[in-house]
């Protein structure tokens, strides 16, 4: 049991990065929310108010704020799948797990990248 316990971590343990991450879903959902509403000019009262001698200024600026936020929007929804992923890891108790080591990735670390899946030593080894 003793052994099991390195390799794994206590259900207290993933009772707090289950916090963690439903706070960090939360958040994430609500920015998500906040762009998407911006993209769609439902929350807008920018550029479309002003007079037309800088509309085509305005416009450029308008359509790079847009990509910008289209880019982030996406980035979000990336991140949400992560973090959903690493919701169903703590169910099925692979939460924690290097993917690549087996070893238990530290929890400093869980706690400043909660949907990661690889020690820091496997992440710089891929990224070589």
């Amino acid at each position: 049991m003793v052994q099991d316990e390195k390799k794994r971590y206590s259900e207290e343990d993933l009772k707090e990065f289950e916090e963690l991450i439903s706070q960090k879903l939360d958040a994430t959902r609500s920015e998500l929310n906040y762009i998407k509403e911006t993209l769609s000019k439902r929350n807008d009262s920018g550029t479309d108010n002003t007079s037309g001698n800088s509309k085509l200024l305005e416009d450029g600026a308008d359509t790079s704020e847009r990509e910008n936020l289209s880019q982030l929007a996406a980035r979000l929804q990336k991140f949400i799948q992560q973090l959903d992923a690493a919701m169903v890891r703590i169910k099925n108790g692979t939460y924690g797990i290097c993917k690549d080591t087996g070893k238990l990735i530290p929890k400093e670390r869980l706690r400043a990248v909660p949907h990661t899946q690889q020690t820091i030593e496997a992440k710089l080894r891929q990224s070589k």
